[in-house]
């Protein structure tokens, strides 16, 4: 069970546990954006699904009843930073009290099942060090979006330690994963930097940054969901006693500023070009830096990014460059053709995402 399996990373996940012969059934309260990347992957063909609003109890508990699931992956979120500032009350009450839903409505089924929850680096206190948080060091986040995160863990850790603690005893087993800024094709998300620049470039306008010197752990979409299910593997495994924390973002030398990955992007998408805005100010408390200490999750779950920039980049372009100019492909085919190509990469270094020795 997927919740938000209609936005960006949950329809990426649902396509890719889909292949992997799972069976898949979604939470989610609507079609974030049009165009989507869940319409584009056409997942209503393969998927169970239940239209509901996370903050909604009943709703949530019903759909966990009714589908009993081995594993649930949440990802429903409000997840827009400046969003967060216009209506903070929503991030709040879908991040913290979501994440309360899911987690009760589990108590409440008494069935045996391993959660991966899904929040955020931006739960840490950011000092804007130049090393990578790890996952003891201090939550605290200032903006509205980041505090709900950090909320949504408090609640986490409350059930952990008060209902699942031996879970050997209870059957429910959870993992927190804490991604970066992830991208790559099927994003339209508002205020993003790779959506708005393929919006503006399929129009062949100009694309303006805001804050072109600001610099964020980019990583493919698809490097986080494969920590995602080396953490899911993992959690099956064993019967653990205290949280499960694990970061997944970019290697530490893969940091780079707004200006260089669309330096990057007009390698690969001919006729661009950008503005940068006179007004660089902003009055929203987003971090110019933030980067994730990663080496629990290569320790433990074997866990590692794959790709270089270069090819994060290109194979985000590349999927953008065949939806827009490439009619008639089926972009369900095409995003499993880039899942295999990037689970060849990893075969190649070593990496199972899906698979765990003797599982």
């Amino acid at each position: 069970m997927i919740s938000g399996h209609t936005g960006f990373k949950g329809s990426w996940l649902s396509l890719w546990l889909d292949s992997l012969g799972a069976q898949v059934c979604g939470m989610s309260d609507k079609i974030p954006t049009f165009p989507s990347n869940y319409d584009a992957l056409a997942l209503t063909e393969s998927l169970q699904e239940f239209r509901l609003d996370i903050r909604d109890f009943e709703a949530v508990s019903n759909a966990v009843n009714a589908i009993k699931p081995d594993f649930i992956f949440h990802l429903a979120a409000q997840s827009l930073v400046p969003r967060s500032f216009d209506y903070p009350m929503e991030a709040i009450t879908t991040n913290a009290i979501g994440t309360a839903n899911i987690l009760e409505a589990v108590r409440l089924s008494n069935i045996p099942v391993t959660l991966v929850m899904i929040t955020s680096d931006k739960v840490y206190e950011n000092h804007e060090w130049v090393w990578g948080y790890r996952e003891t060091d201090r939550i605290g986040g200032k903006d509205p979006y980041s505090a709900s995160k950090g909320m949504a863990e408090l609640v986490i850790k409350t059930y952990l330690s008060s209902f699942f603690g031996d879970a050997q005893n209870s059957g429910v087993k959870i993992g927190v994963a804490r991604a970066g800024n992830v991208i790559g094709g099927g994003d339209w998300a508002a205020n993003r930097l790779i959506p708005d620049c393929v919006r503006a470039w399929s129009k062949k306008d100009p694309v303006i940054l805001r804050n072109p010197f600001s610099t964020r752990p980019w990583q493919h979409v698809l490097e986080p969901l494969g920590g995602y299910l080396k953490l899911a593997a993992h959690l099956h495994l064993i019967n653990p006693s205290e949280s499960q924390v694990y970061n997944f973002g970019p290697r530490a030398d893969q940091l780079y500023s707004v200006i260089d990955v669309v330096t990057e992007m007009a390698r690969h998408w001919s006729n661009v070009n950008w503005k940068i805005s006179s007004d660089m100010s902003s009055s929203l408390a987003e971090a110019n830096l933030l980067k994730l200490n990663c080496d629990r999750a290569l320790s433990e779950l074997n866990w590692m990014p794959i790709l270089e920039f270069d090819e994060t980049i290109e194979m985000t372009v590349d999927w953008y460059s065949v939806f827009y100019e490439r009619s008639g492909v089926s972009m369900r085919e095409y995003s499993l053709d880039q899942i295999n190509r990037y689970t060849s990469i990893a075969n190649q270094k070593k990496i199972d995402w899906a698979h765990e020795k003797g599982n």
